[in-house]
């Protein structure tokens, strides 16, 4: 036996052996960024036989994944494969092969001229034989959507051959100019193949029938044309020839027509008109019915090239666009005016519908607008569906009734600015007829069509209410006056009309509309709303556990009665997730099928076979992929990535509760270290944005940071982080973030192993605001970070959201600031919660980040703080980076924000030497040439 000094000794070796287990993981730093991969375009075949999926590294190079479902270990692995699909007959997989990033980078570091650089490959997998092959200088491919065997390939431009160095005097014959290159067209399953020159552009007929293709001019000669290959026979129609430009080439559902736009302008011309052909493809006639001449098609209009072709899914009816004709404007046209005499003016007029900076941002969109109209194949009638007063006109998904939906905002639209939730005025429109229908003046909702065409519902946000319109017997029904529990958002903080629940969808001859609460799921028979069905039976809200329906059919319609009813399930306070099955009659309570504490999504079955996909993750566990059917009783993991993280201070998470200033009970999340020792005091960021609580369950990337901390690369780097939830009283944002932050920041001092003098708060944008707004209330924080912060509601009021070219009103009368009313309604309001008006009382150093293209806060917002705590003597630093907007697009300033964020909080909460950005600025003169990254001796 050991004595008692031989067991310590042994303890203390087991423990130390323990810590230095322990100090073998390592910190993320700034350079695993690039390297930390995800998961993307996870795929089975119809069969359920074949699986893939693409790996992507956040910079460098992928890889495609392809596996048997029933032997995931037989799989292939194509490196920087991407943008696969599967043959709809599942006997192959095909996709790009893209080059190597390093080898890209290199020939861009030379200057290499863009015709020079390495092109695309492709790849065709064949899973019956085994073989893989590849084709280089790969510009695109296509398959057939539905049916066929067969795959297209269409080939970069030959690249002009060098000259040789010859005695002979003859002159050299000079390479024909086209924009054409060579398409491939092959079969999988038979030898038959075709090869097509000068393509410029092809498509296959869904049936996988035809294919047609439109040939480029060559030399300037009038010799483009348009082709139809049949593929099974081999014979190729011309359709038309020497029009100038050929576009929205559509095939009807059956193959049965051909329809496409061509013109016979030059691409030079001012003006560009378009007509409208039909091909029948039995007979291969081939009709222009539409021109900007032809009876029925709107006044003063022409056919719209920016307008896509549908047929009707009986294949009688053809849908296009009309545009309004080309205006001339005198001034425009004045060749006397030099250009540097010429007016650049904004008019900003109070009577406009659209402030000005609006009418800019969608300036692009309204010379393209297109009004709908149709062409009925047998009358040979066009009717104008929509007109310049009923501008907005959708049709189904798929055109099988009589009838399109139409929405008009005009008359409301003119306080847009301050009101986002204008009324729409909505009409049924006769699709044979043209007929206009007015079913609800100013609604409240956006209304959609039931499948079978009986009904049109919406959401009634004025009322809360589920309502639809009887096509047949005209006449509006009140959805949900049967319900006994509230449908509008209950947790809804803001002043402005709650939103919904959202609806799972038509039953089967538009017999019912499944309607969600905040837990459950009602089937609702419009003809009976008296009586409504609630088909998880309560057990939702009896055990605040939210149920939706399942989508798990990827050409559903409406949904069969005699299908499985399958359940997603989210426990609101635990933040477990899962399935459970249903019942349709509502006779029988959800089954659990699985409820684990994990996040669950991307669900995917077989269209033929029970096959499953679903992927799943905690903050601990990357979203892997796992194949499983619809019992999910054994999931099996296909996918490992990121096994790196295994050798990384990874962390965990925890569900805190606590209560705000005014007893409300709210939830937070508290990230920890993975070597977390409870005896230690650790350094603690505070970040937040409204309620983050569901996300638990979440998996978080090391990635550079777009605008806030990068959770996982501080909890790495031994920081506790705390994301508290917040809930808002109207017109106090500011105060409403202290009652429920500051509880939550005490909640966790109380644990013990937080160091109080050593707490940071970071925020962005809304977060930012709140980052600036605490800082004036307390001096706790020893740092903070505030990203785009609003600290001057008063000027921010009246400012532009330049991205959407929207007033700031609606944002404070009505949205995310809370305010709920006109400055001139509420002027104490916006003073006491604009921190700008306090920053006096700031003690903490702030790093503020505003950009100087943001298009949602005004950049004069980061301006006003950094000036005033720069005129009180404050440390506070304003990084701007150029041309960037709200939050950062490009990497390469990504990765700079990551890394002055930690430096900047490592020298707070760390004591950390400050880098010479902080300490010593970075001078106009020094800009471009140094980062100053380096850390004072200070």
């Amino acid at each position: 036996m050991l004595n008692s000094k031989s067991f310590l000794a042994a303890i203390l070796a087991v423990c130390l052996v323990q810590i230095s287990f322990g100090q073998q993981k390592r910190a993320l730093t700034h350079e695993d960024y690039d390297g930390w991969e995800s998961l993307s375009s996870t795929r089975i075949t119809t069969d359920g036989k074949w699986v893939g999926f693409e790996v992507e590294a956040q910079e460098g190079d992928g890889r495609l994944e392809l596996m048997p479902y029933k032997d995931p270990t037989k799989r292939l692995v194509i490196p920087r494969a991407n943008g696969y699909v599967f043959s709809p007959s599942d006997k192959f997989a095909i996709g790009k092969i893209v080059p190597q990033a390093d080898s890209v980078r290199i020939l861009k570091l030379k200057k290499t001229k863009k015709d020079d650089m390495p092109k695309d490959s492709l790849f065709v997998y064949n899973f019956q034989t085994g073989e893989l092959s590849k084709l280089a200088e790969v510009k695109s491919f296509a398959v057939p959507e539905d049916d066929g065997d067969w795959y297209a390939v269409h080939f970069e431009k030959m690249k002009p051959a060098k000259k040789e160095e010859s005695d002979s005097t003859a002159k050299a014959e000079k390479p024909k100019k086209t924009e054409g290159s060579k398409l491939s067209v092959r079969n999988i399953g038979t030898d038959k193949a075709y090869d097509i020159d000068r393509v410029k552009a092809f498509g296959f007929s869904a049936d996988g029938q035809y294919l047609q293709y439109t040939l480029a001019e060559e030399d300037t000669l009038d010799n483009a044309g348009l082709y139809l290959l049949d593929l099974n026979t081999g014979e190729t129609t011309t359709l038309s020839e020497g029009m100038t430009s050929y576009s929205r080439i559509k095939f009807s559902p059956q193959a049965k027509f051909l329809s496409f736009l061509a013109t016979n302008d030059s691409a030079k011309a001012e003006k560009t008109y378009y007509q409208l052909f039909l091909a029948d493809l039995a007979t291969k006639q081939v009709d222009e019915i539409v021109n900007r001449s032809s009876t029925g098609i709107l006044d003063r209009s022409r056919v719209s090239p920016d307008e896509s072709l549908t047929f009707s899914e009986d294949e009688t009816l053809l849908f296009f666009g009309v545009a309004d004709e080309y205006k001339e404007f005198a001034y425009e046209k004045d060749t006397t005016i030099l250009d540097d005499e010429r007016v650049s003016l904004d008019i900003w007029g109070w009577q406009d519908d659209q402030i000005q900076p609006m009418q800019l941002r969608r300036k692009s969109q309204e010379e393209k607008r297109a009004y709908l109209a149709v062409y009925d194949l047998s009358s040979k009638k066009i009717t104008q569906l929509a007109d310049r007063q009923i501008k907005e006109v959708s049709l189904p998904n798929e055109v099988k009734h009589n009838y399109a939906l139409a929405t008009d905002t005009d008359p409301y639209f003119r306080s847009y600015s301050w009101d986002i939730q204008i009324g729409r005025d909505i009409y049924l429109i006769n699709i044979r007829t043209g007929e206009r229908t007015l079913i609800k003046k100013e609604a409240g909702g956006y209304p959609s069509l039931s499948p079978e065409g009986n009904y049109v519902s919406w959401y009634e946000s004025k009322d809360s209410s589920w309502v639809a319109y009887d096509i047949v017997e005209k006449k509006l029904i009140g959805l949900s006056s049967g319900i006994p529990v509230p449908l509008y958002d209950e947790l809804h903080d803001s002043p402005s009309l709650p939103g919904s629940y959202g609806s799972g969808g038509w039953l089967e001859g538009d017999e019912a509309l499944l309607i969600y609460d905040r837990y459950d799921i009602w089937k609702v028979d419009p003809k009976n709303p008296a009586s409504p069905v609630n088909l998880t039976k309560g057990a939702g809200r009896s055990n605040h556990m939210v149920f939706r329906r399942q989508d798990i059919d990827r050409e559903e319609r409406s949904i069969s009665p005699d299908n499985d009813l399958i359940l997603t399930a989210f426990d609101e306070q635990t933040k477990d997730s899962g399935f459970y099955t249903g019942d349709f009659s509502g006779k029988n309570s959800p089954q659990k099928i699985i409820l684990t504490p994990h996040a669950y999504y991307g669900l995917t079955k077989a269209e033929d076979s029970d096959e499953v996909l679903i992927r799943r993750s905690t903050y601990e566990e990357n979203p892997d992929l796992y194949l499983t059917d619809l019992s999910m009783k054994n999931l099996k993991k296909v996918s490992n990535l990121n096994p790196q993280q295994a050798g990384v201070n990874w962390g965990s998470v925890e569900l805190i509760e606590y209560l705000a200033n005014d007893g409300t009970p709210l939830q937070g999340l508290l990230y920890k270290p993975e070597n977390f020792d409870p005896a230690r005091k650790y350094p603690m960021m505070v970040y937040f944005y409204e309620r983050n609580s569901d996300n638990i369950h979440r998996y978080r990337a090391p990635a550079p940071s777009a605008s806030t901390i990068n959770i996982p690369f501080f909890v790495s780097n031994d920081y506790v982080v705390l994301v508290p939830d917040i809930k808002y009283e109207l017109g106090l944002p500011g105060p409403s973030a202290y009652d429920c932050i500051i509880p939550a920041v005490q909640e966790v001092l109380s644990m013990g192993f937080v160091d109080r003098d050593n707490m940071a708060i970071q925020g962005q944008s809304w977060g930012g605001y709140q980052v600036a707004y605490l800082i004036t209330q307390t001096d706790m924080f020893k740092a903070a970070g505030a990203g785009a912060p609003v600290v001057n509601m008063t000027s921010a009021y009246g400012g532009i959201r330049w991205g959407t070219g929207m007033s700031r009103m609606f944002q404070y009368e009505q949205t995310q600031s809370r305010i709920g009313g006109t400055l001139w309604d509420k002027p104490l309001y916006y003073l006491e919660n604009s921190p700008l008006f306090y920053m006096d009382r700031v003690s903490t150093p702030v790093l503020i980040m505003h950009n100087d293209e943001d298009g949602a806060v005004p950049w004069y917002q980061g301006i006003e703080m950094f000036m005033a705590l720069k005129r009180l003597n404050q440390p506070a630093w304003l990084l701007q980076y150029n041309g960037e907007d709200h939050n950062l697009r490009q990497r390469k300033n990504r990765k700079d924000l990551s890394i002055r964020l930690s430096q900047f909080f490592d020298h707070y909460l760390k004591g950390a030497p400050a880098p010479l950005w902080m300490t010593e600025g970075l001078p106009a003169v020094e800009k471009g040439r140094t980062l100053k990254y380096e850390l004072s001796d200070n």
